[in-house]
């Protein structure tokens, strides 16, 4: 179901870009791909696999007074040779749109398919050719509507989203025997309401006033999970120069989580489907996981010396311990900027997914490297001096079970001229809320850190070098876990005759757990493409 989203996301852009009428800027550009890949295991008595791949995909994208839209998706088949090397499907591909339909009504939404590790404990593959352990399919889909008006001098505004998020099951996960089990991902179904009245500083008081409240569910498959969390918020905003002004609100919230129990066998372990999924007992009572109910509070500035430079730091209390949010960005041109963000809240992976392809701009470098993964870390922005945004803290592994999330992302991109640059960088805390028993996660903290960077230069009109580097560290609280290493770099030569393009790359791998020795792997791939 979630493919045909992307076709129908694929048209829909089309559509918008065919318009004639409407539009300013429009790129269609279908295509299909053949290629020959090698991989060869250097710590494995060079262990040699080959395939051929062939692909299909789009990259549209349109600009208008009234539309902003990018699509780039990609479907892959790969041919195997031997039995050592099964035939796979591979979806990637992104989707950010923005419509304002109407003065004060607009739609927005956006989507993605990508790869990501499914065990934290396991495996940390980052170029993704030949036989991969540890990686799920994932696909998340959101979308609704923004109204906003003034009545005299106050603001109003409200909105909508609804979500949708689904895994497929992974193969082999590399965790060592021995380790606990943990639960596989299914789907989950999310909702967001919003509303808010703002009064600005300075037009009947020397403060600023906003009120708001939201409402958020998400019901995921597994084990009947819930979460529910309602908000009530004032804020206040006091200038204290042209350029900083002091911060401070307060607020009531009630979330719970909850879900049911999961079904034992005789020896007390988890009954799990074919696809390694614990199974409910039928009709148990809903346990909760997370309960927290009060008053949360912070204060912090806002500092905004120039339009395109701003910083937002605050500190308060909430779910009962200190917390800190904040944010900075700073572009100077069109083909810099840079963004950082520190987060603290209590999530769900498709709901903390689906937030960060929201933060992701409506035009993107789709920086299509064909040998490791596509949109599954830090997405650039591709010109509007949007930096992008990195979707590590959801992707760092899938989890079933909700958790507070805590970290900081840092990114710059670059565009002009023949030069294309992005980096990100960021540490994602994740701490597990679940009920209390024997196979519960509750207390266990995930960390990861990440750092990526890539590059690409026009050589000419038709030719086009490129290079991506990547890094990452996993660690687990969970019971006999070890830290997971994992590093590697790729590099690209493209040129175009026409309509028909080749593509040759080169990869190199390495991955290590603590106290275990390194394995590196090389890869390379020759390739062809025709677009329409």
């Amino acid at each position: 179901m979630t493919h045909r989203l992307f076709t129908i996301a694929a048209l829909a852009t089309v559509a918008v870009a065919a318009s004639p009428a409407s539009a300013r800027t429009k790129q269609i550009v279908p295509y299909i791909e053949v290629g020959q890949v090698l991989t060869a295991d250097l710590g494995n008595g060079s262990d040699v696999l080959t395939y051929s791949t062939v692909a299909g995909g789009i990259d549209a994208s349109v600009q208008t007074n009234r539309v902003e839209a990018q699509i780039s998706y990609r479907y892959e088949h790969r041919f195997s040779y031997d039995k050592r090397l099964t035939d796979s499907d591979v979806h990637s591909g992104l989707a950010r749109a923005a419509v304002r339909v109407a003065p004060g009504f607009s739609v927005e939404g956006g989507a993605v398919a990508t790869r990501a590790r499914s065990d934290i404990r396991g495996a940390a593959p980052g170029v993704l050719v030949g036989n991969v352990n540890n990686i799920s399919q994932v696909y998340s889909v959101y979308g609704g509507p923004t109204v906003g008006t003034h009545v005299g001098p106050v603001g109003l505004s409200a909105s909508y989203r609804y979500g949708y998020t689904k895994v497929e099951a992974p193969g082999a996960t590399g965790v060592a025997p021995g380790q606990p089990r943990v639960d596989v991902f299914d789907d989950s179904k999310s909702q967001i309401a919003q509303a808010s009245a703002n009064l600005k500083s300075g037009t009947v008081l020397p403060v600023g006033i906003t009120v708001s409240a939201a409402w958020e569910r998400d019901d995921a498959r597994q084990l009947s999970q819930r979460y529910e969390g309602k908000y009530g918020r004032a804020d206040l905003v006091l200038p204290v120069t042209r350029s900083l002004a002091l911060l401070g609100g307060a607020g009531y919230e009630k979330i719970e989580v909850s879900q049911r129990d999961p079904l034992l066998d005789s020896t007390g372990q988890p009954v799990v489907d074919r696809n390694g999924r614990f199974q409910e007992v039928p009709g148990s009572p809903r346990r909760i996981a997370y309960d927290f109910e009060g008053i949360y509070f912070d204060a912090g500035v806002m500092w905004r010396p120039s339009p395109r430079t701003q910083l937002e730091a605050r500190v308060g209390k909430r779910y009962g311990s200190t917390s800190f949010t904040g944010s900075f960005s700073y572009q100077p041109s069109k083909s810099l900027a840079v963004r950082l963000g520190v987060y603290d809240g209590i999530q769900t992976f498709g709901r903390q997914l689906q937030s960060g392809i929201s933060s992701i701009p409506t035009s993107f470098n789709a920086n299509n490297d064909a040998l490791g993964g596509q949109f599954n870390g830090c997405v650039f922005g591709a010109q509007g001096g949007a930096a992008g945004n990195c979707l590590n803290g959801a992707l760092q592994s899938v989890s079933t079970s909700a958790y507070r999330a805590r970290g900081v992302d840092a990114i710059i991109s670059y565009n002009r001229g023949p030069y294309t640059f992005g980096a990100g960088a960021g540490y994602a805390n994740r701490r597990f809320v679940a009920p209390s028993g024997a196979l519960s996660v509750n207390d266990v903290t995930d960390q990861s850190y990440y750092v990526q960077a890539f590059i690409a230069r026009a050589l000419d009109s038709r030719t086009t070098i490129d290079a991506n580097i990547f890094g990452n560290y996993y660690t687990s609280g969970i019971a006999g876990a070890r830290g997971v290493y994992g590093a590697g770099a790729t590099g690209s030569l493209s040129r175009s005759f026409g309509r028909l393009s080749a593509r040759g790359s080169v990869g190199v791998y390495s991955f290590s757990q603590d106290g275990a020795a390194t394995a590196v792997s090389v890869q390379a791939l020759l390739g062809a493409r025709y677009q329409f």
